[in-house]
């Protein structure tokens, strides 16, 4: 069965950090480029941050370099996306992605 399960999401103030995990089944992890990917209220899901297979890559939006950080534990079947310095404009349900396979999103909120 495949599955992709987030978790971690909360309410933190701004200037503040979450780590978003993303446990998944071996068949859609393995040797698969993993993302994640948001969608705020009232907006189109868009591309957060991705990695390689191996971890040796990492691509990230604009708006997420410098401050996000995705990896992945290739024996947890587990990726990662460690977030800092968090704004209110990251306020989103934040996906994680392998090609056609979605999670069902944690929640992100950012406020003081």
């Amino acid at each position: 069965q495949v599955q992709l399960v987030e978790s971690g999401g909360g309410l933190v103030q701004p200037g503040g950090s979450l780590r978003l995990s993303c446990a998944a089944s071996a068949s859609v992890f393995s040797g698969y480029t993993m993302r994640w990917f948001r969608q705020a209220p009232g907006k189109e899901r868009e591309f957060v941050a991705s990695i390689t297979w191996n971890g040796n890559s990492a691509n990230y939006a604009n708006s997420a370099k410098g401050r996000f950080t995705i990896s992945r534990d290739n024996a947890k079947n587990t990726v990662y996306l460690h977030m800092n310095s968090l704004k209110p404009e990251d306020t989103a349900v934040y996906y994680c992605n392998q090609v056609k396979y979605w999670g069902q999103g944690t929640q992100v909120t950012v406020s003081s």
